[in-house]
C-alpha cells in the first residue's frame, strides 16, 4: 500500500458561514467545537505515487472534522485513466488507553518509581482498567496503581496518528500524478466587523471606514500558504447536513497600487453569489483565529447625523381598530442618535457590504478617538442606505402627550390629536425629527398639522425640526381614523 505524502501540499480553501452579526464570541471560540457555524471546501493538490492497475493508497493530512462523502479525487496527470473505486475512511487515531486495550495479553514493560530511582517490570498485561494488571513469567501477578511510563514493542495494526482516506485506485498508468483532493469540512467559519470614524459636525459629517474579516479554523488540520476565497450568498444545503445561511462579503475596490490590491479580496460572480478571492496567499493554522483586512480604508466619505424622537408604539397586525382612549395616550418618549451613509461610488464605496458589527469612534477635544457607539448591520448591497442606531441623546429629551379624542362607533370613525415637545439642552442648535407611529388603524388621515411631514410608510410619519440651543419645539396634530 503507498502512502500520500503531504511534504509539498498545495491547499486552496473557499469558507462559507452561518454565524449571524455580532454571534460569535471569540473569547469563547473554544467552546464551539462541532457547532461552530460554517464549512469549508478544501481543494488539497499534491504529487501521488500510483502503480499500475488497482492498487491501495493512503491520504493522510486531511481535516479531522471532514465529511467523507463529499471527497472528491481527480488526476491531472492522466484524468480518463485513472479512478477511485473505494474508499475507506480511517478515524480510529491512537491514544494511551487505545493502545493498552490492545496490548492485553500481550508481553509490555511499565516503568515504576521506587524511593528515588526507576524500576522497569515487565510482563504480560492482563487488564488495563482502573490501573495496570501485570504476570510477570514467573507467575506473579501485579497490580500497578501508579507508573510511570508504559513501553509497546511497536504500534498495533488499526490506530493510526492522523485521520486516513484509504482509497482502491485503479490508474492505467503508473508512476508520478499530478492530483487534486476536494472535500467538504466543518469546523471553520468567518465573519466581518467594521470600524467607522467620525468626524465633522452635524451639517457636514465626515467618516472612515475600514473592515476586517475574522477567519476560525477548527476544522482538525492546519493549512500552510493556503490560497483563500469566501463565498457572499445564502447557499442552500440539504437538510441531512448544517444549513448555513451565507453572509455577505465584501468586494474589494479597485486600488491604484497593485500591491495594495494583492492584499486584499478581489470579487468576482459565482452562480447568485459572490465570489472574493484574497490575492495573496495566507496560513491558516489549527485551532487559531486570523484577522484579515477586507479593503483598504475608505476616507471622508460623506455620511448623516439623526436624531429622531419617538413615543408612540409600533403598528402590530390589527383585528380591529383600537378605540381604547388610553391606550398609548402620553408617554415620555426617547431620542435615537443614528448614522447614516449611502454605499454608492459617488461616496468613496459602492461595494457590497457582508452583516457584520459597526463600530464608531469619534474623536475628542484631545485627539483622543473615543467609543461612541455600535449595531448590527445586515447584507447590504452597492447603492443602498445603511443606517445604524449609535445609542440615545443626553440633552434632547422630549414627550408626547394625547389633547384631545373623539369617536362615533356607529359612523365608524375615531379622531385623535396629540402634542409633541422636544426640548434642546444642548449648547448649539440641532436638528430632531419627530417619529410618530398611526397605529390604531390602517386607514388613516392627518387633518390638522402645525408643521410639515413626510410620510415614511403606511403607518409611519416624520416630522422634521430645528431647535434652537437650549430651545423648545412643539408639534401639534389631529388624525382621523375610519374603518
Amino acid at each position: 500500500m503507498s502512502t500520500a505524502q503531504a511534504a509539498n501540499p498545495d491547499y486552496s480553501l473557499t469558507i462559507y458561514s452561518s454565524a449571524q452579526p455580532g454571534q460569535m464570541n471569540p473569547q469563547a471560540l473554544q467552546n464551539y467545537g462541532v457547532s461552530l457555524p460554517g464549512y469549508a471546501l478544501v481543494r488539497d493538490r499534491r504529487e501521488l505515487s500510483l502503480q499500475q492497475g488497482r492498487g491501495a493508497l493512503r491520504f493522510s493530512d486531511v481535516a479531522s472534522q471532514i465529511d467523507p462523502t463529499t471527497v472528491n479525487f481527480a488526476s491531472l496527470t492522466d484524468p480518463a485513466g485513472t479512478r477511485v473505486i473505494e474508499q475507506n475512511y480511517e478515524f480510529d487515531l491512537v491514544d494511551g488507553q487505545k493502545l493498552l486495550n490492545r496490548y492485553i495479553g500481550e508481553k509490555v514493560s511499565v516503568d515504576q518509581i521506587q524511593g528515588d530511582k526507576m524500576e522497569r517490570i515487565t510482563g504480560t498485561l492482563l487488564s488495563a482498567s482502573n490501573g495496570l494488571i501485570l504476570m510477570k513469567e514467573t507467575g506473579e501477578v501485579l497490580t500497578l496503581t501508579h507508573y510511570a511510563n508504559v513501553q509497546f514493542p511497536s504500534l498495533p495494526g488499526g490506530l493510526i496518528t492522523k485521520p486516513t482516506l484509504v482509497w482502491l485506485v485503479d490508474a492505467k498508468r503508473g508512476g508520478k500524478h499530478d492530483a487534486q483532493v476536494s472535500y467538504q469540512t466543518t469546523g471553520m467559519t468567518w465573519w466581518s466587523d467594521y470600524n467607522v470614524i467620525l468626524s465633522g459636525t452635524e451639517d457636514n459629517c465626515k467618516m472612515d471606514l475600514s473592515a476586517w474579516v475574522t477567519i476560525v479554523n477548527q476544522s482538525g488540520a492546519s493549512f500552510p500558504e493556503a490560497e483563500l476565497k469566501l463565498v457572499a450568498g445564502e447557499v442552500n444545503r440539504a437538510p441531512a447536513a448544517p444549513q448555513p445561511a451565507m453572509v455577505g462579503m465584501m468586494r474589494a475596490k479597485t486600488m491604484e497600487l497593485a500591491s495594495a490590491a494583492a492584499d486584499t479580496f478581489q470579487e468576482e460572480s459565482l452562480f447568485e453569489y459572490h465570489l472574493y478571492k484574497l490575492g495573496r496567499r495566507t496560513d491558516l493554522p489549527q485551532n487559531s483565529t486570523k484577522q484579515l483586512e477586507l479593503f483598504p480604508a475608505i476616507v471622508g466619505s460623506t455620511c448623516k447625523r439623526e436624531l429622531v424622537f419617538t413615543a408612540s408604539e409600533l403598528p402590530y397586525r390589527w383585528w380591529g381598530p383600537l378605540t381604547d382612549q388610553g391606550y398609548n395616550a402620553t408617554r415620555e418618549g426617547e431620542v435615537g442618535a443614528y448614522l447614516e451613509f449611502q454605499n454608492k461610488e459617488a461616496n468613496g464605496m459602492g461595494i457590497p457590504l457582508p452583516a457584520g458589527r459597526v463600530r464608531v469612534n469619534q474623536a475628542a477635544k484631545d485627539g483622543s478617538l473615543e467609543f461612541i457607539g455600535e449595531d448590527l448591520i445586515k447584507h447590504k448591497p452597492r447603492n443602498e442606505d445603511v443606517r445604524i442606531k449609535l445609542g440615545k441623546s443626553f440633552d434632547v429629551v422630549g414627550e408626547r402627550k394625547q389633547v384631545d379624542f373623539r369617536i362615533d362607533t356607529d359612523k365608524k370613525w375615531l379622531e385623535e390629536t396629540f402634542e409633541i415637545s422636544i426640548r434642546n439642552r444642548k449648547q448649539v442648535a440641532t436638528k430632531v425629527v419627530a417619529r410618530e407611529y398611526l397605529y390604531r388603524w390602517s386607514q388613516w388621515n392627518i387633518t390638522q398639522s402645525s408643521s410639515t411631514y413626510d410620510k415614511k410608510d403606511a403607518a409611519t410619519v416624520d416630522f422634521p425640526l430645528n431647535i434652537a440651543a437650549d430651545g423648545e419645539a412643539k408639534v401639534r396634530y389631529t388624525v382621523r381614523y375610519t374603518w
